[in-house]
């Protein structure tokens, strides 16, 4: 199990994207961090501070949240005869570039979900609900931390899942820019603090 490759299913997306089956925090850092490219075992040597294993990917594949696309198993053979096959090497071709196609998609939408502050904004305020701006934080938190810091960003992470208001979001803003100036250097924390700082509704520090 620990070499096979999951990647998420359009319910995973979507609890990624609206919350709307309340997966519990600690599967749902697991579920951002599964990417239809590594490895399990990849993915498990960086959850151990979680308390993640296995069971807790049983637990996602079972409420069809991820999915299986590549079981790491070589072609069978001649003893494998009767028995349910493995993916074929073409079918974990295919499987591979339509998970470069779809992890590519989604970097598109990233930088598109990180660009689209200024298409909002009316005297410098966001032209969102309360609730709508909430959903746009937590999206661009969540994806900008995948995007930037990978699995370094699992403990941010979970922080942006226990925000119940504007104000959370508000007290993150520090520690998320000083991780992205870290991992990625000054011009994207800056970048990404103009970005952030319209969706939160204040002046933008161009010292970040």
């Amino acid at each position: 199990m620990l070499k096979h490759i999951y990647d998420k299913t359009d319910k995973g997306r979507e609890e990624i994207a609206t919350r709307k089956y309340h997966v519990p925090s600690k599967l749902r850092a697991l579920l951002v961090m599964i990417d239809g490219h590594r490895p399990l075992e990849v993915l498990m040597a960086n959850f151990g501070p979680l308390g993640l294993s296995p069971d807790n990917v049983s637990e996602l594949l079972k409420d069809e949240y991820i999915t299986l696309i590549d079981d790491g198993e070589p072609e069978p053979g001649p003893e494998t005869v009767g028995h349910k096959p493995p993916m074929t090497a073409r079918a974990r071709q295919l499987a591979r570039r339509e998970a470069s196609a779809r992890l590519h998609h989604e970097h598109e939408e990233e930088a598109a979900l990180a660009n689209s502050g200024p298409a909002t904004l009316q005297n410098g305020a966001p032209e969102m609900s309360t609730a709508e701006r909430h959903m746009a934080l937590q999206a661009f938190y969540t994806e900008t931390i995948k995007s930037t810091l990978g699995l370094r960003g699992m403990m941010l992470q979970l922080k942006v899942e226990k925000c119940a208001g504007i104000d959370d979001f508000r007290a993150l803003r520090d520690v998320y820019l000083e991780a992205v100036l870290k991992a990625k250097g000054r011009e994207m924390a800056l970048s990404l603090s103009g970005r952030l700082d319209q969706l939160l509704g204040i002046e933008s520090d161009a010292t970040t």
